[in-house]
């Protein structure tokens, strides 16, 4: 087995999620696909981790993970995954069952596969409310009656008794939200959640979670390829390529200062602050074939500073001392002991 993507520092204190070279592949007769490779990192209680990265490069098989909803029949799971005191691979199928919607809860990115369209808004966030709490029906629909005033549903008593094909788009990914905070989970996993929906919408759905995870304390994955979205509601950043971690960090050091060429190249291509005359910068290329992964860096066919090493050995972590991290032989220490990209360098640093 190869090392882990990202080695973690020693934390002063115990992290609530801690997740250590968490691989996760998907086996067929006809194909091995290595959808998550190695990756590690620490989430402390009541902070934002984003996770940024094209579609494919294993963002949503991670959260999905921490939740353990592949199927367990062609899913190889391998690595540890702690949330509090439960460790998440080592827990039983029934234990799991428990766990999902009480210590970890999630939304997911369409709102109308998540709900099902037989029953209305308020059974399915009582149903949920009563496995995991175990109050009585009245109960139950006096919390979900609480959860859509919390999260801004207009005239929730009657918006309880509709069906999810009456309601918005908008409208129902406020549902399902509240229906991951309808028994207090202490994290909640987002799947890009506001990918559906209009930008107005959007900002909505936004500041809505981050109001509401302040609220509560509760520790927050949010996954996205929107690095507006990450700039918004992120404490941390990471960025993901082909199932690896590439860099890590605090919100304000990746996206205001990115090190690994990958990052740079997706805030190239972001229209924002940008001049109208000056086209925008497209990463040339495709992801790689996870089937298939080279030996060295993944992103080197497609970056234009790589080199011969790039294409034969996978780059080690470069950290710095504040803990931001980038995986390219072209970033080293500076002076100032921060993380230094560097294009003239030939050899790793």
């Amino acid at each position: 087995m190869t090392a882990p993507d990202f080695t973690l520092a020693t934390p002063q204190t115990e992290p609530f999620v801690r997740v250590e070279d968490l691989r996760v592949k998907f086996v067929s007769r006809d194909a091995t696909v290595r959808a998550v490779n190695g990756i590690s990192f620490d989430l402390e209680r009541g902070k934002v981790l984003c996770v940024i990265g094209e579609s494919g490069s294993g963002k949503s098989v991670m959260m999905r993970s921490l939740l353990r909803l592949h199927p367990k029949n062609r899913t190889v799971i391998e690595g540890t995954m702690r949330v509090g005191d439960h460790d998440i691979a080592g827990v039983s199928d029934r234990a799991m069952i428990d766990l999902r919607g009480s210590l970890i809860s999630m939304v997911f990115q369409e709102p109308m596969t998540a709900l099902d369209p037989l029953y209305t808004v308020g059974d399915q966030i009582a149903e949920t409310v009563r496995r995991h709490e175990g109050v009585s029906k009245e109960a139950a629909w006096a919390r979900a009656l609480e959860l859509l005033d919390l999260v801004r549903v207009p005239s929730p008593e009657r918006r309880l008794k509709a069906y999810p094909h009456e309601l918005s788009g908008g409208l129902r990914q406020r549902v399902v939200i509240a229906m991951a905070l309808s028994c207090r989970p202490s994290l909640l996993l987002a799947d890009e959640p506001t990918t559906a929906l209009d930008a107005s919408v959007q900002i909505q759905i936004l500041v809505l979670l981050r109001k509401i995870q302040r609220e509560m304390g509760m520790s927050m994955i949010f996954v996205t390829h929107d690095l507006g979205v990450a700039a918004q509601i992120a404490d941390q950043v990471a960025v993901m390529y082909a199932g690896r971690i590439i860099e890590y960090g605090e919100a304000r050091d990746v996206l205001l200062s990115p090190q690994h060429p990958y990052t740079q190249a997706m805030l190239a291509s972001t229209a924002k602050d940008q001049d109208r005359d000056v086209p925008l910068e497209a990463i040339a290329g495709n992801p790689p074939d996870l089937r298939a992964l080279p030996d060295g860096c993944s992103f080197a066919p497609r970056c234009k500073y790589a080199g011969p090493d790039c294409t034969l050995t996978m780059p080690p972590p470069i950290t710095d001392a504040w803990g931001h991290m980038a995986r390219c032989f072209k970033v080293g220490i500076g002076p100032a002991g921060k993380l230094r990209f560097d294009a003239k360098i030939a050899e790793p640093v």
